[in-house]
């Protein structure tokens, strides 16, 4: 087409974030746009396998792909004693280290970043993270070619006085948690922070305020959150710069629910602590042992970790990986770590779900499913089996939270947030 433009999709080296962007280039192709992927390494291979031309940024010191697996496992799992913790005490072990080492993707892809731009010569650039990467400003500054920020966690990524600090987990209306959140949150990521502002002043870029790392961006921010669970903000988000894509539910392969040894029919839930918190092992054994006496089926992710299992109950099923959409559009309810893609896919398919946090933006998606009436908010690791049973059985058979599960999933499927992301994105080309 004489029209094509080059749109470049940066997202973070996770698989939520990447195949969340590959949805929207998809829907970006077929408007005739040609999308590239821009990766670190340790993505390599994710896009090319749906097509896309990868250009590699290394965002860490260069090692090989499966070392770099190795190292966020590794690290993920020396953080499983802080997993017991609020949010709040996170704050000065998981939160820090994890702010410590973003900062260090930044400065890192500022060696690969302004020689693949230069190469690649996108005409609209759309970044999925936390940070900013001051090639993505300077580049947009000289050649006039638009950024755009996807925000595939939680909304209040977006800050305003009146929601939940971004990681708190503090309720809508618990405004003694906000303050005490920000203001620790503060005084541990400022040493960090000076850091990063003095990085971005060698780079040229205008410095941020204690406790940003990013902006919104000035052109257009799209929000993967879904509105029936949005926050009432103070400062209303401006609709010609900020547009809620419902979840963006990526597709995945069909899946067949296997034959079970017992409870063939029984209703079907599926437990998932994604990739990396699969490495908690003993909880999963838990969640296993209090399901295992329910009239139920379970589809259990154990990653990485299948050998680390015997004696399955008859009622459970373990793999080391499901297709998650295809999974769980066919299931009753989700028992999940509280990731965005979870939190999302369960809502856009009107499945109740009970989230057991333990980091990041899990501790917000928890207290948010049970404040809006969609799902449970449990403590990782101090529950009964009884208290586990007690909220599976109110999740199959609650009728308000099934009438609003459905309510909200007709809202989201009504919307095709792949589609709406490209439509947009061809109105800011044009």
């Amino acid at each position: 087409m004489s029209d094509q433009k080059v749109i470049a999709f940066f997202p973070e080296a996770a698989f939520g974030p990447a195949l969340n962007s590959v949805g929207i280039a998809q829907a970006c192709e077929k408007l005739g746009h040609k999308a590239v992927f821009l990766s670190d390494p340790g993505m390599g291979g994710v896009y090319a396998g749906y097509d896309f031309e990868e250009h590699m940024v290394n965002m860490s010191e260069p090692m090989p792909a499966e070392e770099m697996a190795k190292y966020w496992s590794d690290f993920i799992n020396g953080h499983i004693p802080n997993f017991a913790k609020s949010p709040y005490e996170q704050i000065d072990t998981y939160v820090k280290e994890c702010w410590e080492a973003i900062v260090d993707t930044s400065k890192w892809a500022e060696k690969d970043l302004p020689g693949v731009l230069a190469k690649v010569k996108p005409d609209l650039i759309c970044v999925d993270n936390v940070i900013l990467f001051p090639a993505i400003k300077r580049y947009s500054q000289e050649t006039g070619a638009p950024w755009v920020r996807i925000i595939s966690c939680s909304e209040n990524e977006i800050e305003d006085p009146d929601i939940p600090p971004h990681l708190s987990g503090c309720g809508e209306n618990d405004k003694a948690c906000f303050e005490a959140y920000r203001s620790r949150f503060h005084e541990v990521v400022k040493p960090i922070h000076d850091d990063f502002n003095a990085f971005l002043a060698e780079c040229g870029v205008e410095q941020y305020e204690l406790g940003e790392f990013f902006e919104a961006s000035p052109h257009l921010n799209l929000l993967l959150y879904p509105e029936p669970v949005k926050f009432t903000r103070r400062n209303a988000l401006d609709p010609a710069r900020f547009q809620y894509l419902e979840g963006c539910v990526r597709q995945d392969e069909a899946y067949e629910i296997p034959p079970f040894k017992s409870n063939n029919d029984k209703p079907l839930v599926y437990v998932s602590y994604g990739s990396l918190g699969s490495g908690d092992v003993d909880l999963l054994k838990r969640v296993i042992t209090a399901l295992a006496d329910m009239p139920v089926r379970a589809l259990v992710n154990v990653g990485d970790y299948q050998d680390a299992y015997d004696d399955i109950p008859d009622n459970c099923h373990i793999e080391p990986w499901y297709p998650q959409p295809s999974v769980i559009e066919q299931v009753d309810c989700v028992i999940h770590h509280g990731g965005n893609n979870s939190f999302t896919e369960c809502l856009y398919f009107g499945k109740p779900a009970i989230i057991m946090p333990y980091v990041w933006d899990g501790h917000d998606n928890a207290t948010r499913v049970q404040e809006t009436g969609h799902g449970f908010k449990m403590h990782r690791y101090d529950w009964s089996n009884d208290d586990l049973r007690s909220k599976v059985d109110a999740m199959l058979n609650d009728g308000a939270m099934k009438s609003k599960l459905a309510a909200t999933s007709t809202h989201m499927q009504g919307q095709h947030g792949p589609s709406k992301a490209a439509d947009l994105l061809n109105g800011l080309l044009a």
